[in-house]
């Protein structure tokens, strides 16, 4: 009977299909991630591995699980596995794009919202009992109505984005490896150059996936082409960001504000340089946390590792 290893604890109603045909382990914990060496042991002897995205799967790890056949990957981006040893060892790949857009769209313009209008630096005001009367410029933020945004990366949460930000009548620019055309008439969005975007947008959000070509990508140089009013926000990796050059430019007011949900070591901790500045909101990668959407994301990781188990051609195959 083919074996399974889940790396983090999933409710029992996503797993019990798969233990009716295949022999099924996981770890015990939903909320404590597993040591690499861990997931070394106990996945020596699996055909399917299935993996959240703070898990490392390097070429080590893949060379030492002679058996394995798939690894399913509980996320859009597959950053933490090495495709190209996978690929070369002959296990596939999958994760779960598509079903989280609209939720990822949903949390990336909240979080825009959260941070222009400073919504969580005034909710610890009224918990710390800072507010003691209305005041004339009291927590004033920036204006969404109206606003430029740009956004880099231009995918189907991009899309997504750009759709919500027709309602608040924004000029919408975006930057991506290749134009979409169809998608710009549509959507009434223009193609720029990350300069220019970075130039004339008041709120820059980034969506691309992290590659070696995107790692770092927004430095003390882009950060420096942008408005002294605007804002960054980031849902994608945090590696995508220098954070060291964006607590910078926050600290020195080169730029006004920053909402994060993701950053480069994750859980961040708490002596981050970015968690002291109240100009700066932050989440813990929750883009696509919503209960109907992170149960659909299981269900696709689920029924990749059944197809491949019983010799079919997966959807949402990366390699």
């Amino acid at each position: 009977m083919d074996k399974i290893f889940i790396t983090r604890k999933l409710p029992e109603e996503i797993v019990q299909p798969l233990r009716e045909k295949f022999e099924v382990n996981m770890w015990h914990s939903e909320e404590t991630p597993m040591d690499y060496e861990d997931i070394k042991k106990e996945a020596k002897d699996v055909h399917a591995l299935w993996t959240v995205l703070s898990d490392k799967v390097d070429r080590e790890l893949i060379e030492s699980l002679p058996n394995l056949k798939i690894i399913s990957n509980l996320a859009v981006g597959f950053n933490n596995i090495d495709v190209e040893a996978a690929k070369e060892k002959g296990v596939m790949v999958t994760n779960t794009p598509g079903v989280l857009t609209e939720t990822t769209a949903d949390l990336t313009f909240a979080l825009l919202l959260a941070t222009a209008r400073r919504i969580t630096e005034a909710e610890q005001d009224i918990r710390a009992g800072k507010w003691k009367s209305w005041t004339p410029m009291q927590l004033t933020g920036m204006d969404v109505f109206g606003a430029t945004l740009g956004i880099i990366g231009m995918g189907r949460i991009g899309e997504a984005v750009a759709r919500r930000a027709k309602g608040f009548n924004m000029k919408v620019l975006y930057h991506n490896r290749t134009r979409k055309l169809e998608a710009e008439q549509q959507n009434n969005f223009t193609y720029v150059e990350l300069e220019t975007l970075l130039q004339e947008s008041d709120f820059v959000v980034i969506l691309t996936p992290l590659t070696p070509e995107t790692k770092r990508m927004i430095g003390k140089k882009e950060l420096g082409l942008m408005k002294e009013t605007s804002a960054l926000i980031n849902v994608a990796r945090g590696g995508i960001v220098d954070e060291q050059s964006l607590y910078d430019a926050l600290l020195n007011k080169r730029i006004w504000a920053a909402g994060l949900d993701v950053f480069e070591t994750e859980p961040v901790p708490l002596d981050h340089p970015l968690l002291t500045l109240p100009n700066v909101t932050v989440l813990p990668h929750i883009g696509s946390a919503s209960i109907h959407t992170r149960l659909a994301m299981m269900q696709i990781n689920a029924k990749a590792i059944e197809n491949v188990l019983e010799g079919q051609e997966p959807d949402n195959r990366v390699v």
